[in-house]
């Protein structure tokens, strides 16, 4: 009979899996803070609609990333 207790090298696998993962999103999220913080490159006199209407589009995709982690 197999067991199903994982070995170590498939934990090793998935932890190294989970912790590239992670470096990429915060990469990801650094990236993002350093955009918001220089307002994503448009000067408050060239803001238009469309401007507005990509930000609720992140906005609305990180919602649902929230949502996804519970967080």
């Amino acid at each position: 009979m197999m067991s199903s207790t994982p070995t170590p090298k498939n934990d090793d696998t998935a932890l190294a899996a989970f912790i590239a993962g992670k470096v990429e999103i915060d990469d990801l999220l650094a990236r993002i803070q350093a955009a918001s913080a220089e307002h994503f490159s448009t000067a408050p006199e060239a803001v238009t609609w469309g401007h507005a209407g990509s930000l609720g589009f992140v906005a609305g995709r990180l919602k649902e990333i929230a949502e996804f982690l519970r967080v």
